[in-house]
C-alpha cells in the first residue's frame, strides 16, 4: 500500500512539473530531460509512468477536461439561466487556469499539434457543443437576441478566451485571466443581449470576476 501510494505521489509530481513547462515553455520546447530536472525525478521513474512525451500531455489533456466537467456540474447544479450558467463556467475555467498548472498547462496544449487519444475529444469541441447549447437556450429564454447564429457566436465565444489566455500569456501574469474574461462577457454582453436584460449579466460578471480575486 506504501509503495503504491508513492509511485501515485511520484506520477502527480511528474505530471505537475510538466504541466508548469509545458505552459511556460511550450511543448515543442519541452524535453523529457528537462520534465525530469523539475520533477526532481530519475529517468527511469518517469519512463515507469510515461513512455513518451504524448503520453504525459494526454495526461494533462484528461485532467483538464475531469476538472472542466466539475466545474460544469457544479454550475448546472445551481439552476441557473443557460446564459449565467456558461458565464459561470468561464470563469470556473479561468479560475482553474490561475489556481492549478494542470488545467493551466491543458490550455496551452489544446493549442498544440497533440492528437486527443479516444475516448476523450478535443477541448475545443467539448467547449463548443456546451456553449452552442447553452446560447440556444439564452435565445429561448430571450436572454440574448433572437436573430443571432448560435454557430457562429459559441465559435466567437471560444476562440475570445482561448485567445485571451494565448494572448496574455506573454503579455501579464496568468492572475490578470479572470479580469480580461471579465472584459470579454462585458463586449459580448452589448452585442447579444437586449438592453434592459443587460445590467443582470454586466453585474454578474464583474461579481464574478470579483469572486476569483478575493479568494
Amino acid at each position: 500500500m506504501a509503495r503504491q501510494l508513492r509511485a501515485e505521489q511520484t506520477r502527480a509530481t511528474i505530471i505537475t512539473a510538466a504541466a508548469d513547462l509545458f505552459d511556460r515553455q511550450g511543448y515543442e520546447s519541452t524535453s523529457l530531460s528537462d520534465i525530469v530536472g523539475h520533477a526532481q525525478v530519475t529517468k527511469g521513474a518517469l519512463y515507469f509512468h510515461f513512455a513518451a512525451k504524448e503520453d504525459l500531455a494526454h495526461a494533462i489533456l484528461e485532467l483538464q477536461a475531469a476538472a472542466s466537467q466539475q466545474v460544469v456540474a457544479d454550475v448546472e447544479g445551481r439552476g441557473c439561466s443557460s446564459l449565467e450558467s456558461l458565464m459561470r463556467t468561464t470563469f470556473g475555467v479561468a479560475r482553474l487556469a490561475v489556481d492549478d498548472p494542470v488545467p493551466r498547462a491543458g490550455l496551452r496544449l489544446a493549442t498544440a499539434d497533440i492528437a486527443v487519444r479516444a475516448p476523450l475529444r478535443h477541448p475545443f469541441t467539448e467547449w463548443l457543443d456546451f456553449a452552442s447549447r447553452k446560447f440556444s437556450g439564452a435565445v429561448r429564454e430571450s436572454d440574448v437576441h433572437a436573430d443571432i447564429d448560435v454557430g457562429v457566436v459559441a465559435h466567437s465565444l471560444v476562440c475570445f478566451f482561448v485567445g485571451t489566455r494565448v494572448a496574455g500569456r506573454s503579455l501579464e501574469p496568468v492572475g490578470r485571466l479572470p479580469r480580461r474574461v471579465a472584459e470579454m462577457w462585458f463586449l459580448m454582453i452589448r452585442g447579444l443581449v437586449p438592453v434592459h436584460r443587460r445590467p443582470r449579466y454586466l453585474t454578474l460578471a464583474t461579481q464574478l470576476e470579483r469572486e476569483i480575486r478575493t479568494g
